[in-house]
């Protein structure tokens, strides 16, 4: 099989290679592999320094925006204080010294029952949070995490949890693994681990094979069956108890199951088909795969790699790991054509193990299996399912018949507007509880971020909503689905504490060492003080250092945000200004009173949408060529971005066009107006590339504003109208004749090009001079003679001085 390059991004670093447990469930001590006797007791400072340089080294060469490293075990406490720090130090200076360093995410996993102030002193400093193991009450527990003379540990794990949630050490807390036996009652287990109040809770399966499956109520271990998934039902007793008491932390296992029901990320590396990023160093700086490997067999999780002398990236060679980056073409055919597949993902790949099947000349055909836990897994999937369908019936927002029509008109009344909101208002309502849950799995910032807006949810429903109507909250909540483990949680209490803000509720919230300041969309920035954003009383923010800026008063004019702050403001083809001077903003204040003038005297059909909807103006630089600059993002609803340009004029047209983008992109989140099946490209009059079929339906509808605007500029006596004119309305109607042609549009989609076609019809017989219609012509052929010399190679038309651009990502 041939070698790939791997980006790995979690780095699980054996600090202490024995442990002051016997817990006879270990898979590193009581499973295949025995490699633990030939490891050195502790990582020396040359294996941390050199696995530190090997970080570095790949987070340079792969541009890593974030490392993760958990210090483990055995157990890594067993390496005390200094020798600890002196690890950690080794392991992050290196990264820390690059040019561009990648955000470091610090964690350590340990049985707890050495955890002291002195630890949590030491991981306070260095930002260090903390997962400690426990099964439930003491009964639970004492079944396997005992002293090796039979001692219980529960009263000293109780005391490090204690400590943990005491303050200043509350946000190192990350939460709690607990290992599921069946033997143990699922409802009191999970009542032990709740009043130890974890920010999110792991429950795992046994560690087990198809040679070794995992025990059943009877004692005998075998595989699990559809008649009898017993490790479902253990779960959905504990998901039952959990969900009647609000869902109050984080469960893995449920929300990566609702993650992907709902079309998101897996949150756990035992379900789902996300690629691997994950890499074990041992205490000698052996590269490893995962550690569940040592269940299979001796020397299952080896790839022959040391730190010492081989880059990270050359893991990425290894079949397993191949297979563990492959998603679903590494399954077994069972598990490709299973309806959990997305959810599954085969589950955990050491649990996937069966000798029989291997193969020297295919080492990964051993784990081309279901999972031993496939049943258990099949059934708790199609429970949640179930239960997500039944407590939240998906809401399906339409348009009125009346308002559809308007809008395929081309135009828009506030009603029309106001309805698309709320259709916006619900995909970001699911966005939100699809991000918050993935950031409060990430980290204890997270957590208490979503902790506060789960509790303004609950009393303040107006202003949360509020907050993350702000456009860019939707862009960045998909691209943390995109990319959970990359995700920061400071966007998160950004719009936290909006919420708090609008709602007149003083709150504080904890973040990152990395980030001294935080933006908190259409309020401003703060600064952080001591690690802590803060809302003072009424919640008004502390430590403002730069306030929102908005165009218009809201009476004359409509109120805008003029976004030069947020940086997710940057979702245009050309990148976002910066912030503004004092004078650019007085130009844009009195650009937009004159635009806007404009736009009610001469364009008043095209005023009540914008009025209603338009939220946000975000700076773009302008064209060396003095061309007009614009665009608009699919996924912001309410935003534009724009240059300034000198005429008012031309920013009244820019409004007006780039807002049809945004009225259609809502349009298109409610109904399929063309069947997504059809991948070709097709010429567009106003681009030097071909357009997928949405492109050119955004074009089109955006255009007819642009028609509409020089229209009223003829009829106003503008001579210099008459050629923009005549060409958009030829070639715009050649445009609906492309898309009627494609017999890729639905019955809705025909209904809007007809409402397009109605519009313009009148157009049509509008009288133009002579040398316009041939100005008009000329440059129609031109431009189409242009795109046809290209062939194709991709340039973008993306500014333009008569009509603007269609900019922007478009689906």
């Amino acid at each position: 099989m041939p070698a790939r390059s791997a980006a790995f991004r979690q780095f699980v670093v054996k600090v202490h290679s024995r442990c002051d447990l016997a817990c006879d469930h270990c898979y590193v001590y009581e499973a295949a592999d025995q490699g633990w006797r030939a490891q050195p007791r502790v990582m020396s400072r040359a294996t941390a320094e050199a696995l530190g340089r090997r970080i570095a080294e790949h987070a340079a060469a792969a541009r890593l925006d974030l490392v993760r490293v958990v210090l483990h075990g055995g157990e890594p406490l067993l390496a005390g204080p200094a020798r600890l720090g002196e690890i950690i130090e080794a392991l992050c200076d290196p990264v820390r010294r690059l040019p561009d360093p990648p955000r470091l995410d610090l964690r350590v996993h340990s049985n707890g029952v050495r955890l002291d102030r002195a630890f949590c002193e030491l991981f306070a400093r260095h930002r260090v949070t903390v997962g400690i193991s426990l099964d439930g009450d003491r009964a639970a527990n004492d079944l396997h995490r005992r002293y090796a003379d039979g001692r219980s540990s529960h009263a000293q794990v109780r005391a490090a949890l204690a400590l943990l949630r005491s303050e200043p050490y509350r946000r190192l807390y990350a939460g709690i693994l607990c290992t599921v036996d069946l033997r143990n009652d699922p409802v009191e287990v999970y009542r032990a681990l709740a009043s130890e109040q974890p920010p999110r809770i792991d429950l795992l399966l046994p560690h087990a094979t198809w040679d070794t499956p995992p025990p059943r109520p009877d004692g005998l271990a075998r595989p699990s069956t559809a008649q009898d998934p017993a490790y479902a039902h253990w779960l959905l007793r504990v998901y039952e108890a959990w969900d009647g008491d609000g869902r109050p932390f984080g469960i893995r296992v449920f929300d990566s199951i609702r993650s992907t029901l709902h079309g998101g990320p897996p949150l756990t590396e035992a379900l789902g088909l996300a690629p691997s990023d994950v890499l074990v160093v041992e205490t000698d700086g052996a590269i490893e795969q995962a550690d569940s490997l040592k269940v299979a067999f001796d020397g299952a999780a080896g790839t022959g790699l040391n730190v010492h002398r081989d880059p990270l990236a050359a893991a990425g060679a290894h079949a397993g790991i191949i297979a563990r980056q492959s998603g679903s073409a590494a399954l077994s055919p069972q598990c490709q054509a299973c309806p959990a597949l997305a959810s599954c993902g085969g589950g955990l790949y050491a649990h996937r193990y069966r000798a029989a099947d291997a193969r020297a000349e295919d080492p990964a055909a051993a784990f081309r299996n279901p999972t031993v836990y496939c049943a258990d897994l099949l059934h708790l999937v199609a429970a949640l399912r179930e239960r997500e369908e039944r407590a939240a019936p998906m809401v399906r927002h339409a348009l009125h018949s009346d308002l559809f029509d308007q809008l395929a008109a081309g135009y828009g009344d506030a009603e029309a507007l106001r309805q698309l909101g709320a259709g916006q208002a619900s995909v970001n309502r699911t966005l939100l509880a699809e991000a918050g849950r993935v950031l409060a799995q990430q980290s204890p910032e997270g957590s208490r971020a979503w902790e506060l807006l789960l509790a303004l949810d609950a009393a303040h429903p107006a202003a949360v909503a509020e907050a993350v109507a702000h456009p860019f909250f939707r862009p960045w909540a998909l691209d943390v689905l995109d990319d959970p483990i990359a995700a920061h949680p400071a966007p998160l209490a950004g719009y936290a504490l909006v919420a708090a803000s609008l709602a007149g509720t003083q709150a504080a919230l904890p973040l990152p060492p990395d980030r001294t300041a935080l933006i908190l969309p259409g309020i401003g920035r703060i600064v952080v003080t001591d690690g802590v954003a803060e809302l003072g009383p009424g919640g008004v923010a502390r430590n403002l250092s730069a306030e929102a800026r908005y165009l218009g008063d809201g009476l004359a004019r409509p109120r805008i945000l003029l976004e030069d702050l947020d940086p997710s403001r940057d979702r245009f083809q050309l990148p976002a200004a910066p912030r503004l001077t004092e004078d650019e903003l007085a130009r844009w204040h009195a650009a937009y009173a004159e635009a806007w003038a404009f736009v009610e005297r001469l364009y008043p059909d095209y005023a009540p949408a914008l009025a209603t909807a338009l939220r946000a103006l975000v700076p773009l630089p302008a064209s060396a060529d003095g061309h007009a600059v614009s665009g608009t993002a699919r996924q912001a609803f309410g935003a534009l971005g724009l240059a300034r340009p000198q005429d008012p004029r031309v920013l009244a047209l820019l409004l007006i066009h780039e807002f049809q983008h945004v009225k259609l992109g809502a349009v298109l989140d409610l109904y399929d107006l063309y069947d997504d099946a059809d991948t070709r490209l097709y010429y567009a009059p106003w681009r030097e590339d071909p357009r997928p079929l949405e492109g050119l339906l955004q074009g089109t509808y955006a255009h007819v504003a642009v028609i509409d605007y020089w229209l009223r500029r003829v009829r106003a006596g503008d001579a210099d109208a008459h050629t923009p004119f005549a060409r958009w309305r030829a070639q715009t109607w050649a445009a609906l004749d492309t898309l009627d042609a494609s017999g890729s549009l639905t019955a809705l989609g025909s209904r809007f090009t007809a409402g397009l076609r109605a519009t313009m019809t009148p157009w049509l017989a509008v009288p133009v001079p002579a040398e316009a219609l041939e100005a008009a012509a000329r440059e129609g052929a031109e431009h189409h003679a242009a795109f046809a010399a290209s062939a194709h190679t991709g340039r973008h038309m993306d500014t333009h001085s008569d009509t603007c651009s269609d900019a922007g990502p478009r689906r």
